[in-house]
């Protein structure tokens, strides 16, 4: 992969009229930050730009009314370029992945997956907790205006994506990020509230039963929880309540490894991995077509639930 530099990718933005930007499937915090950032920041500077993802935001981001400029559609008026945000690999894009690889005109991956090799004409991949410290980084280069609704979306992802500072990958350059975005605004106590510190009614009794039935497994170096679509069904939740439910295995002394297996259609399972240190996650996910980050990947996993879940025993066994 040939990897841009800063500057070549801030001189395509700013020559760039009128911009489609990207983010992935299932979209969390650092998708949705480092994409509306962008998107803020074009439009500033007097850009047409768009974010369209493949399906709309959870509803726990609403708290920032400016997610309602997601769109899952692509409008039809001419772009000159296109921008993925924070999507590991081409296909991560869903419904648009072709749409983005089909493109005739400028293509621009800005990424911090370990996994991600380089899927557009430009690429700015750099290995950090994530992409919106790349973005910071970018719109400052770019010369743009960071407002205040920008700061709050690029503080969203920096605060999720690093475990709210807490994942080892976390550098001096993470918390000066940090420090310049609340001096533009940012407003750490209300994203840390409402991504910390609320839940529905819903998620915590989902929580509850879920954590009750965890397992362990490899003498107690693994931990499993499982998701079953009956289970979300009965406390009248939704997939994306389950972010962060793989934390709290992890926490739990002896356990290298924790993983949780949510069943995503009938012997199809979204399998969520998190590493203390001495496993590489992303070489376990990419085993089975996934991927991410050393301490924190997924992939997805077919079979039987049981079947799921030695496969998933096995590939840790292999890796301890």
């Amino acid at each position: 992969m040939k990897n841009n530099t800063i500057e070549e990718i801030a001189a395509l933005l700013q020559k760039a009229e009128s911009v489609a930007v990207f983010c992935h499937i299932r979209p969390d915090g650092d998708a949705l930050g480092s994409g509306l950032a962008l998107v803020c920041a074009l439009e500033k500077a007097g850009k047409r730009a768009y974010l369209v993802c493949e399906e709309a935001p959870p509803e726990k981001f609403n708290f920032l009314p400016a997610t309602a400029k997601v769109l899952t559609t692509l409008p039809n008026c001419g772009f000159d370029t296109m921008v993925s945000v924070d999507s590991a690999d081409l296909n991560r894009l869903g419904a648009y992945a072709k749409t983005f690889a089909k493109f005739d005109g400028v293509t621009i991956n800005i990424d911090h997956h370990i996994s991600n090799e380089g899927y557009a004409k430009y690429n700015y991949v750099n290995v950090c907790p994530a992409t919106c410290e790349i973005m910071t980084e970018l719109l400052r280069a770019c010369g743009f205006e960071i407002t205040e609704d920008a700061a709050n979306f690029l503080m969203l992802g920096l605060i999720t994506d690093s475990g709210n500072f807490s994942h080892m990958d976390v550098t001096p350059k993470t918390y000066e990020t940090a420090a310049y975005l609340r001096g533009n605004g940012a407003d750490m106590h209300l994203i840390n509230y409402n991504m910390y510190g609320r839940q529905t009614k819903a998620r915590a009794l989902l929580y509850g039963s879920v954590i009750s039935r965890m397992r362990f497994e490899l003498d107690g170096a693994l931990s499993i929880i499982v998701i079953t679509a009956d289970d979300l069904k009965k406390f009248g939740a939704d997939k994306s309540q389950t972010e962060g439910f793989v934390d709290f295995p992890l926490s739990v002394d002896g356990v290298e490894v924790a993983a949780s297996v949510m069943e995503f259609k009938e012997n199809q399972y979204k399998v969520s991995l998190r590493s203390k240190g001495k496993v590489n996650v992303s070489e376990l996910a990419a085993a089975f077509g996934g991927g991410g980050h050393v301490l924190a990947s997924g992939c997805m996993l077919f079979g039987p639930l049981e079947e799921v879940i030695e496969k998933l025993t096995y590939a840790v066994y292999q890796n301890l």
